[in-house]
């Protein structure tokens, strides 16, 4: 009887244990799948995303499928909700209004002392900070400024903070540079191939110039040639005719000479200064009348080339010429002659 009466009793007592056996391992359980969920799942996403992203959705897509929600309209457990929903989406601190910092930020307003939202944020914010320092990296700047702001409102004395402001600031004055240098090749780049445009204009310009004064040279030239023709043979003509009358009056005057006045000297010209140093050259004619006693009156020019540069040296020239006088029929008489003066720099030597 008391042997019933005992295996009884341990029946009872075991059938006592089992049900206490049963709560704690279900609270055990509880515990773990929490701890995936809230600390070791969003770790390994994140460790997932600072490689390349989620293994079945990016990061970026998951933010661009995630617009704002209202959450002055949500309830605690709503945010709650979200928060949880966005940690397994990666949406930790992206996009903006919809991301579970935001979320348990409003929760921690609404409810100050929420110790989920607490422990989440805290959990959370170094792994946040690592996605924040990836945002910077890829220079998103007002993107990564923004996700620095909304982890300060978690830890505003947290050294991490820092030390992204930091790197931030060393970005964008790294892309600064890396903007002015472009900007300066462009200027270089720009001003070589304007000057090389000035240069080409001028080359140009140049050889338009060269070809027109050739061409005016070669014009001139052929003007004078002709004109040189025509006066020789004007002079040619003149002679013939001075020589034939010249002999009709000596055969009727019975041997009286008759010729032309004819200089006893050179004549030497003095080459102009000015003409001389910036190495001009030219000729003018001149017209005059041989007196009967030698001398020379009435000089006047005729033509130049050019205009009134060497016509006061030709004049002179003439004027300080010595001449014998025109006869007819053996008499000294007055005649009028025209003589092309030349000035060449190579007779001013």
């Amino acid at each position: 009887m008391d042997t019933r009466n005992s295996r009884h009793a341990r029946s009872r007592a075991r059938g006592a244990v089992k049900p206490v056996t049963i709560a704690v391992l279900a609270i055990v359980a509880g515990l773990v799948i929490a701890s995936w969920f809230f600390i070791i799942k969003p770790h390994q996403d994140m460790e997932l995303s600072d490689v390349g992203g989620h293994p079945s959705t990016p990061v970026a897509q998951i933010q661009q499928a995630a617009p704002p929600v209202n959450v002055e309209a949500m309830s605690l457990n709503d945010l709650l909700a979200e928060a949880r929903k966005a940690m397994n989406e990666q949406r930790v601190l992206a996009p903006a209004g919809n991301n579970a910092f935001e979320f348990y930020l409003k929760v921690l307003q609404k409810q100050p002392g929420n110790q989920t939202a607490a422990d989440a944020l805290r959990e959370t914010f170094p792994f946040a900070a690592s996605g924040v320092e990836q945002v910077i990296n890829q220079r998103d700047f007002n993107e990564a400024g923004r996700e620095i702001d909304l982890l300060a409102k978690v830890d505003p004395t947290n050294y991490t903070l820092t030390i992204l402001r930091s790197k931030l600031d060393a970005q964008r004055k790294t892309l600064d540079e890396e903007q002015q240098k472009q900007l300066d090749q462009q200027h270089q780049q720009d001003l070589a191939a304007q000057q090389k445009t000035a240069a080409d204009k001028a080359a140009a310009d140049k050889a338009a110039s060269d070809k027109i004064a050739a061409d005016k040279a070669a014009q001139e030239q052929a003007a004078l040639a002709a004109q040189k023709a025509r006066q020789d043979e004007q002079a040619k003509v003149a002679q013939t005719a001075a020589t034939s009358q010249g002999a009709g009056d000596n055969t009727s005057a019975g041997g009286g000479e008759t010729r032309d006045a004819i200089p006893v000297s050179s004549i030497r010209v003095r080459y102009p200064a000015t003409a001389l140093r910036s190495n001009q050259e030219g000729w003018v004619d001149v017209q005059y009348t041989v007196n009967a006693d030698g001398s020379v009156s009435g000089v006047q020019v005729v033509n130049a080339e050019p205009r009134h540069v060497f016509d006061n040296a030709a004049v002179d020239a003439i004027r300080r010429a010595k001449f014998s006088p025109a006869l007819r029929n053996g008499t000294a008489t007055a005649s009028q002659q025209q003589k092309r003066i030349e000035f060449k720099l190579s007779n001013s030597q």
